[in-house]
């Protein structure tokens, strides 16, 4: 990656003082609640290994939330992040109510950070874990998914989230984690996904991830659903290497693993795209704790280390992380990860000023981190590498044909008869697109519905044709339609793929 250098503060270190022109200047947000406790943990201990980075803040969170900012970036955020192409972040706060998106949506999604790699690893016997052997990499798509954050409010009881997949984001991310499997030297990549039931979205990455793993015989492929791989992950870790999953599965899978690791505490994150990079701890604010020196700096201080590997630095983060596990070891423990290992409880200057006391050492016990050497070929690391797939081939054409519409609407009369619904929409069919089906939350109420299925005011009608049919067909319908004074609320149009249903039957169709 290439950054160019620009006016910064000097990150100096006991040891050298760093020239100017040698730093590399990185983006920094000391965040809210414990945020800027574990930041100024973190960059102490940066500046004490030597790593030669230049810190430029930039504000966003709560703050910048309550000045009116509703993205939660201060005005010269963007700037300051362009410039350095490279950013460490501490937890946000993102205020309660309405009217407040998720700034780390919003950075990750404006940035094309569309690949999320969390490593989970046991630290046993100084980390309490049931999994001593577990050492996963979670790959999670973020960018797309439930987390367009695309909602409406379509009738009084009903309101809808889109969950948008599309096959550029499945290619990405899929290539990603086995470009890193085989950077990583890893044996294995697990996708998990719920394409049982729904069928074209999460299809559509599975059969993805079919066709891309064919391409890398050298590394394991396997599908699960994700139900029984987050079980599995939370009963036998050990099973799984690297993992790829959709966006909203990632989230909450990457936290059950980080738990099951030992603490949540520990984990730090990285966020990829081809020209810019986030590093974060996976962990909130904690504003509980806030401000009494007892938040545990690693998960940020992971983070950082995942940044020194990505910006070229493998010396520098290998010497922090030995420092780190050999502070495991010697049983200084903030109070989180507190056990009958423990030594001493620290606070969260303490900690780090134990981390800094032993740069240069390593572990005895546990693996330590691979040497510059050993890091030229592939090894079991855990650090993301700015993997940069190839470019996409052009797709083949695809015959896309309109075959009919789904009309939704916010119908209540007593009684909630589908029938009833059925005879008033049959008047205002046409002959050459006529009603075939009506479902409530999906399933399937008319023709032959069953008397004991719950109802809302929320009803999907579907109009299909034999054939293919124009746009000015589905505009006569909702004339038709119109004239019966229903309450319809949205259409969805529906089509054909070189003759294969682009949409899916209701449930119990």
């Amino acid at each position: 990656m290439s950054i160019t250098a620009a006016p910064a503060q000097t990150l100096s270190t006991p040891q050298t003082t760093l020239s100017q022109t040698t730093l590399i200047p990185v983006a920094i947000t000391r965040g809210d609640g414990i945020g800027p406790e574990i930041m100024e943990a973190t960059l102490r201990v940066l500046a004490a290994a030597g790593a030669p980075i230049a810190p430029l803040e930039v504000r966003m969170g709560e703050a910048v939330y309550k000045e009116g900012h509703t993205s939660g970036l201060a005005p010269d955020a963007w700037d300051v992040l362009e410039r350095t192409g490279v950013l460490l972040k501490a937890p946000i706060t993102t205020p309660q109510g309405g009217g407040y998106k998720s700034l780390n949506v919003t950075l990750r999604k404006t940035l094309g950070l569309y690949a999320n790699v969390r490593p989970c690893r046991a630290y046993a016997p100084y980390v309490a874990t049931h999994h001593p052997k577990m050492d996963v990499v979670i790959i999670r798509e973020n960018e797309e998914d439930l987390y367009a954050g695309i909602e409406h409010r379509q009738t009084r009881e009903v309101i809808q989230c889109l969950k948008l997949i599309t096959q550029g984001g499945c290619e990405r991310i899929v290539r990603y984690a086995f470009e890193y499997a085989r950077q990583q030297n890893r044996r294995k990549v697990t996708a998990l996904s719920k394409d049982n039931i729904m069928k074209l979205t999460d299809g559509l990455f599975h059969r993805t991830f079919d066709e891309i793993s064919a391409e890398y015989p050298d590394i394991k492929a396997e599908h699960q659903i994700i139900d029984i791989g987050m079980a599995r992950m939370a009963t036998q870790p050990e099973a799984y290497d690297v993992i790829v999953t959709l966006n909203l599965y990632g989230d909450i899978l990457s936290d059950v693993a980080a738990e099951v690791a030992g603490s949540v505490g520990l984990a730090g994150s990285a966020n990829i795209g081809q020209h810019f990079a986030m590093f974060e701890a996976i962990h909130g604010s904690a504003p509980d704790i806030a401000g009494q020196n007892i938040a545990n700096p690693s998960g940020l201080l992971q983070s950082a280390v995942l940044m020194l590997e990505y910006l070229g630095q493998p010396d520098i983060a290998r010497r922090i992380s030995n420092a780190w596990l050999r502070t495991l070891e010697d049983g200084l423990h903030t109070r989180d990860i507190a056990s009958d290992q423990t030594r001493q409880v620290t606070g969260t200057r303490e900690f780090a000023d134990a981390v800094i006391e032993r740069l240069g050492q390593e572990p005895q016990h546990l693996s330590a981190a691979p040497s510059r050497e050993a890091a030229a070929q592939p090894q079991r690391t855990a650090q993301p590498q700015h993997t940069t797939p190839p470019a996409e081939s052009p797709a083949a054409p695809i015959a896309k044909q309109l075959v009919g519409t789904d009309v939704f609407f916010e119908w209540s009369e007593p009684g909630r008869d589908p029938e009833a619904l059925a005879r008033v929409l049959q008047s205002a069919q046409l002959e050459r697109m006529p009603l075939r089906m009506i479902t409530n939350r999906g399933v399937k109420v008319w023709p032959q519905g069953h008397p004991h299925t719950s109802k809302s005011d929320h009803w999907r009608c579907r109009f299909l044709s034999d054939g293919p049919i124009v746009h000015a067909d589905v505009l006569e319908l909702l004339a038709s339609i119109h004239a019966t004074q229903l309450d319809f609320i949205k259409t969805e149009h529906l089509y054909t793929f070189d003759g294969v249903p682009g949409y899916t039957l209701g449930q119990g169709q």
